[in-house]
């Protein structure tokens, strides 16, 4: 039996993930930053359109921000007390399923409605997500810079070498998106 995605997306959407005073999530001991993704999105037009002779290298920098957000914070949260109490009684596939929470704690909390398509473990995972920051982008081309990022942190969590050695073991390059005109953003991950 794997993990059953909605019994997931349901307990964790009863887990409030909202941050502190301090900007802090108490329950992951890790840092938030609560922006509109409008902001992000302008953030990201702006950069790309004050040097567009630099497109690839600030795309590579937006994607480098949210994998080293998502590694470091998704390791927080799949390491804590409340992952392991809510989550971890699910998991009989170990990394697999851990991976599969992760989606669905994505959905349960608001972050995008994604999950795994296809996953051959530790080498290619395929994710869809139908709503995502960069849906809504104004750019052009496909711009889901943070939900690439989070895809391949999560599978360098899953499938590299335990925290924090595990890092930059995978890439994820995104085929599809919302913000093209696609019904959903593809996301590919493999090794590099």
């Amino acid at each position: 039996m794997t993990v059953m995605r909605n019994d997931v997306v349901k307990a964790l959407a009863k887990v409030n993930v909202r941050s502190n005073e301090e900007g802090l999530i108490p329950e992951y001991e890790v840092l938030v930053n609560l922006l509109p993704v409008s902001l992000l999105n302008a953030f990201a037009e702006s950069i790309l359109a004050a040097a567009p002779e630099r497109k690839e290298e600030i795309e590579a920098g937006l994607v480098r921000a949210a994998y080293e957000c998502g590694y470091h914070t998704g390791c927080g949260i799949i390491t804590s007390e409340i992952f392991s109490d809510v989550v971890m009684p699910m998991v009989t596939e170990g990394a697999k399923d851990i991976l599969r929470s992760a989606y669905a704690a994505f959905t349960a909390w608001g972050w995008a409605k994604s999950g795994i398509v296809q996953l051959k473990e530790g080498q290619r995972m395929t994710v869809r997500a139908f709503d995502y920051y960069e849906a809504d982008s104004q750019g052009e081309g496909l711009r889901a810079y943070m939900l690439r990022g989070l895809n391949q942190a999560f599978f360098d969590l899953a499938y590299a070498d335990p925290y924090p050695d595990g890092m930059d073991t995978f890439v994820c390059r995104q085929t599809k998106g919302i913000e093209v005109g696609d019904e959903y953003g593809e996301f590919v991950v493999t090794p590099k």
